[in-house]
């Protein structure tokens, strides 16, 4: 059954010019934000000291840092943990010194007031491993992008493969700035995020794709902004549904799955989003600006052995 009956083609290319400039300013937006704030990277990628504390009562984030800088942790960086009485703690990487003896160091400074300090947990990455992670974490998004790149290639047709990727950049830039202006800190779990957004893009461009290739094959008479038009409406019900099951689950993940994984869930929903939106409006767009036409995506003709071959007397 349905989820839409819609009685005739919506004309999604008609808005195609400004959603093209809107998509430009964002990126602009976004790339300034990267240039200037960059990302706030978590532990994995910078290395060094991750503490969490646990207060009784609703923690004093400016006292704890002055109890901090009075211990000679000047460069801590402090901040709620999903509810006000958790609080983690950040420390850059100390030479000669073990992250037992920092998170009993940390929590000796907490309790001088007499405040009773649970420690939650301890956590240290070295300065190597974060360097590496953060070379093959931009590593992986370069490579998943030139192998969809020489796929959708090989599978549609090159202007196709063009839109897709320009779509997959521009989901990648602007879950990135979106993290870079609110200073969201990027980890690991986000990074995956980021490769599953990349996954979740590519999967709704190329069904829209497959069905404007399909309908170009089929449709004799028609504008290849019209078949672009039906193909994006015969896909619609299908991409609404896909989007809207998974903005549920993401949604009870982003609410009650905890502080761990809020920032992962913060990147799909953002990502998911904006993927249904450049399936249509980048993608697509690209393909038509790049001159798709019906002679491109007819299948070639396979000659018939001994049709060259003189007709018998």
């Amino acid at each position: 059954m349905q989820l839409l009956k819609l009685s005739e083609t919506v004309k999604f290319m008609r808005l195609r010019v400004p959603a093209m400039i809107l998509s430009a300013v964002l990126l602009l937006g976004s790339i300034a934000s990267l240039a200037v704030n960059q990302l706030n990277w978590g532990l994995d990628f910078t290395g060094g000291t991750l503490i969490e504390v646990g207060y009784p009562d609703s923690a004093n984030l400016e006292s704890i840092r002055e109890q901090l800088n009075a211990a000679d942790f000047d460069d801590a960086i402090v901040q709620n943990f999903g509810s006000s009485q958790d609080v983690l703690i950040r420390l850059s990487p100390r030479e000669g010194v073990k992250a037992a003896t920092i998170g009993d160091q940390v929590l000796q400074a907490l309790r001088a007031d007499g405040t009773d300090v649970d420690m939650r947990r301890i956590e240290f990455v070295g300065p190597n491993v974060g360097e590496e992670l953060t070379e093959q974490g931009g590593l992986a998004m370069l490579v998943a992008l030139i192998c969809i790149l020489v796929y959708v290639a090989m599978r549609f047709e090159w202007r196709f493969a063009l839109g897709s990727v320009s779509a997959l950049i521009h989901d990648v830039l602007l879950t990135l700035g979106l993290f870079s202006v609110l200073q969201i800190e990027f980890d690991l779990t986000v990074l995956a995020a980021v490769l599953a957004v990349i996954g979740y893009s590519l999967n709704d461009t190329i069904v829209v794709s497959d069905r404007i290739r399909e309908n170009f094959r089929k449709i004799r008479k028609g504008e290849p902004e019209e078949i672009v038009n039906i193909s994006l409406t015969q896909t619609l019900n299908r991409t609404i549904i896909t989007s809207l099951t998974t903005v549920l689950v993401l949604l009870a993940l982003f609410y009650k799955g905890g502080a761990l994984i809020h920032g992962f869930a913060t990147a799909l929903l953002f990502g998911v989003v904006v993927g249904t939106y450049s399936s249509i409006y980048i993608a697509s767009s690209v393909a038509l600006a790049l001159g798709i036409s019906k002679e491109d995506l007819m299948p070639p003709q396979v000659e018939k052995e001994g049709a060259d071959l003189d007709p018998m007397p």
